[in-house]
């Protein structure tokens, strides 16, 4: 898509997003939210353009935006499967995982047996007590360098999706799946996906937080890139391990990349409300 005027023909001017922030705070008006990025970010100047005050504002309204989207796609999907509503492609895809699954033979899990071990082993990653370490050092690192700011943004967003998804969990209080043999003992509820959510909201907020002291694209895109694929194998491990219904890790998925994105988002407008008038350390932005 071009941005510009017609020539003509009385056209409208398609003006182009000057930041992300305005990207984000027209996308969030697209999917329905107008109200509330208006009440925080205000409307446009008469003439058109973002002021400075807006301009800080916009990131706090993404921010918030993502947030209450990534909440209620998760109470939308768990309200509907508490209602009965079945995927298809749930239980097809853990037959997959299995040899023999359905044709009254033992049930062998799929791939060579280091397969089994490997999965176990980064299942783990997403647990609560390696999120907890991770998170912590994480902090710490940050609170040596004095980025206070962005210390404190790490512990609020990675404290704070785990308890969505734990009330979530005792909210919708979904089965695990039975239609194959458990490889690990899990005793909470199966939606969402603890593990997805959690690693994703607190990985994918480690590298975003990573990708703003790092300069060259390519390494910012490498760190993205890694954190991504950690997540989606902690994700598929669920299924693997027969522990969660697809659906659950898809919804885990979802939540968590919008509660990081949501996270990133506020600590821009802490970053531009905060630090330059009152010193406050926060991470320095080289991604923009």
């Amino acid at each position: 898509m071009k941005y510009g005027s017609w020539r003509g023909g009385g056209a409208h001017r398609l003006e182009k997003p000057r930041d992300s922030g305005e990207a984000l705070c027209r996308l969030l008006r697209w999917a329905g939210m107008p109200n509330l990025i208006d009440h925080i970010a205000h409307r446009r100047s008469a003439g058109g353009a973002w002021s400075a005050k807006p301009a800080k504002a916009r990131w706090l309204a993404a921010g918030i935006g993502l947030l209450l989207i990534g909440t209620l796609f998760v109470a939308i999907l768990g309200h509907a499967i508490a209602d009965g509503a079945n995927f298809a492609f749930d239980r097809a895809i853990l037959l997959m995982m299995r040899e023999g699954a359905g044709q009254g033979a033992p049930m062998v899990p799929e791939g060579p047996a280091w397969l089994q071990k490997a999965m176990i082993a980064i299942t783990a990653m997403g647990s609560g007590t390696i999120l907890t370490l991770v998170v912590l050092a994480s902090a710490g690192f940050l609170l040596v360098q004095r980025h206070l700011l962005t210390a404190a943004l790490v512990v609020i967003g990675g404290s704070t999706g785990p308890v969505a998804v734990a009330i979530a969990k005792a909210v919708f209080g979904r089965v695990r799946p039975d239609v194959i043999n458990h490889l690990v003992e899990e005793g909470s509820a199966s939606f969402p996906s603890g593990h997805a959510a959690n690693s994703a909201a607190v990985y994918l907020t480690l590298a975003l937080v990573l990708v703003q002291i790092v300069e060259r694209r390519r390494e910012r895109t490498y760190i993205i890139a890694v954190a991504a694929a950690l997540v989606l194998a902690i994700g598929c491990s669920r299924v693997y391990l027969g522990v969660h219904w697809p659906s659950d890790v898809l919804a885990g998925w979802t939540f968590g990349a919008l509660w990081a994105a949501g996270w990133w988002a506020i600590a821009h407008w802490l970053r531009a409300r905060f630090a330059p008038d009152h010193g406050i350390g926060v991470t320095p932005d080289q991604s923009a």
